[in-house]
């Protein structure tokens, strides 16, 4: 017999007036695996987490946890009692509660001895044992974002929901603190979803991401599959810039302004077709070639170009750890094999 899912959610839906946040959404989580939900501001990431919590109610469709039916056509469990553990965007700790009693907050179901045990416990376990005392806003943000994350993990949740845990941080401490947490979320084998809106981010945090926009799934896989992989143009221009040329199916090839790519079954002659290639996936030969180099940044090892191509109407963008020399105002261009990604226009 199959395992159960640790999180199931069959054609979710959640409306706000003529606003779909959530539409007819399916997506499967399994024990032990962490997950980014990733997309651009009001994709709905955000409302999903809610609704998964039960901090606010679907219009249409379930969510199981642990084979548990937590929200159904009849039948809605209380946040408190779905056993799941929440980091808010903010944190949401209580600023006139010491940094003990905060996480002692989800633990009121314990006796008095059993909390202060558990909160002690897991305070050493996020680095902070000497902080027992402090309050909120005694501590730096990287140190409230770890109360925050004992306190959801001190009532041993099903299932962990983070919303954007890490967007308050620095830049400079951003990638420590986000490299700290999922080591410990993997230690303790914690199921988990992360909101980000950050693609950098996402591509490092999860077994698997999930890419949503407009309330919808657009792609699931693993970081490998959503940024090599892409299923359509809105997923390989999220996860990195792409030079966007037109193209024409003849005879079995593309043919552009930036050479001939091999047609993808879908496509058939005669088709328009447009071909995404990242700035990194396109090689430069100094003194030759049609491409003029119109302006240049140096942005430390990476110098970035504009190029001008005869029939593209504007300059691509080319990023290159290979430094041209100075005066080099004439080029030729071709793209990494494999590298250019084909769609239908």
């Amino acid at each position: 017999m199959p395992a159960l899912s640790a999180l199931e959610v069959l054609s979710l839906a959640r409306r706000f007036g003529e606003t779909e946040a959530v539409r007819n959404l399916d997506l499967a989580v399994e024990k032990g695996e962490v997950v980014s939900l990733v997309g651009h501001s009001g994709c709905g990431k955000s409302s999903l987490l809610r609704l998964i919590a039960g901090v606010d109610t679907p219009d249409e469709g379930s969510i199981r946890i642990d084979g548990e039916e937590v929200f159904g056509p009849s039948r809605f469990v209380e946040p408190e009692r779905r056993r799941v553990g929440f980091v808010f965007q903010d944190y949401a700790l209580f600023p006139h509660l010491t940094v003990e009693n905060n996480v002692r907050f989800g633990l009121r179901a314990k006796s008095k001895a059993q909390a202060n045990d558990r909160a002690r416990d897991m305070l050493g376990l996020v680095g902070l044992a000497g902080h027992a005392t402090r309050y909120p806003h005694e501590l730096s943000g990287g140190e409230q974002q770890r109360v925050a994350l004992a306190r959801a993990l001190a009532p041993e949740p099903r299932l962990l929901l983070m919303d954007e845990p890490f967007s308050n941080l620095d830049r400079a401490l951003r990638e420590g603190i986000r490299r700290e947490t999922l080591s410990l979320i993997r230690r303790l084998n914690i199921t988990a979803v992360i909101v980000s809106h950050d693609p950098e981010e996402a591509l490092s945090s999860g077994d698997r991401l999930v890419l949503m926009r407009s309330g919808e799934v657009v792609q699931i896989g693993s970081a490998y599959d959503l940024y090599d992989r892409p299923n359509c143009p809105y997923a390989a221009e999220f996860f990195a810039a792409c030079n966007r040329i037109p193209g024409r199916v003849g005879a079995g090839w593309v043919e552009t302004a930036l050479g001939t790519f091999p047609a993808p079954d879908m496509l058939d002659d005669g088709d328009e077709a447009v071909v995404l290639v990242r700035p990194t996936d396109i090689d430069v030969i100094p003194n030759t070639g049609e491409g003029e180099v119109t302006a240049r940044e140096l942005m430390g090892e990476i110098e970035t170009l504009h190029v001008r191509l005869p029939g593209l109407a504007a300059p691509i963008r080319i990023r290159s750890t290979r430094r041209l020399a100075a005066g080099v105002c004439r080029i030729g261009v071709s793209v990494t094999p494999g590298q250019a990604m084909i769609f239908p226009t």
